[in-house]
């Protein structure tokens, strides 16, 4: 509590990486204003979740990409069983937040992604494949990689992930409607065009 605190008087928000149901409550109970992961996250924390708004970035295609790696990855054969283990119930954990009406933002999870890691940056548009098989509709998919990303970072959060007066014009342009086949957005070279702050960056 007492490091979120200090952090709101910056203007600042505290994220918790928490897997396990007593790390998120005593995350919660601390104030944090997101949970990355939130494995175990069950119907009490959900919906303290919900009550005080804290938002769950699950990075969900950080454990498909591992299970898919396997024990050919390198990863020692403790923590592959752990993570088949919990692979069901992290998915249950983001059906549940969404059933409860829990925000929910795509992230990248920093420690697990680079250039050369099993997860490379520019992958987490996989994230969409996994929301929509969790019970978001492809509407609130696109909303958890646009308008909830900078909601994550309170007070600091950027003027973008909107369509509106005042925010930055970050827009990308894809190449076949995302409302109706949502995994378009998984596939970097279905993103034809792609302004930043207004300026075209990619595309012509």
């Amino acid at each position: 509590r007492a490091i979120v605190e200090e952090a709101a008087r910056a203007e600042r928000v505290v994220m918790a990486h928490c897997h396990g149901t007593p790390g998120i409550k005593a995350a919660l109970d601390a104030g944090v204003s997101t949970i990355e992961h939130g494995t175990y996250l069950d119907e009490e924390t959900a919906a303290q979740m919900k009550e005080q708004e804290a938002i769950l970035v699950p990075t969900r295609f950080i454990v498909e990409r591992l299970l898919a790696g396997g024990r050919e990855s390198g990863m020692p054969e403790y923590a592959y069983r752990k993570l088949v283990e919990i692979g069901d119930r992290h998915m249950q954990a983001i059906s549940l937040a969404h059933e409860v009406g829990v925000t929910i933002a795509l992230g990248t999870d920093i420690a697990t992604s680079g250039a050369d890691s099993a997860v490379p940056w520019g992958a987490n548009g996989e994230e969409v494949i996994y929301l929509e098989r969790a019970g978001l509709s492809p509407l609130e998919i696109i909303e958890t990689a646009t308008a909830n990303g900078p909601a994550t970072l309170g007070p600091q959060a950027p003027n973008s992930g909107r369509l509106a007066a005042g925010f930055d014009a970050d827009i990308i342009a894809v190449c076949a409607n995302p409302l109706d086949d949502i995994a378009l957005l998984a596939d970097p070279t279905n993103i034809v065009k792609v302004w930043k702050g207004g300026s075209l960056v990619k595309g012509s």
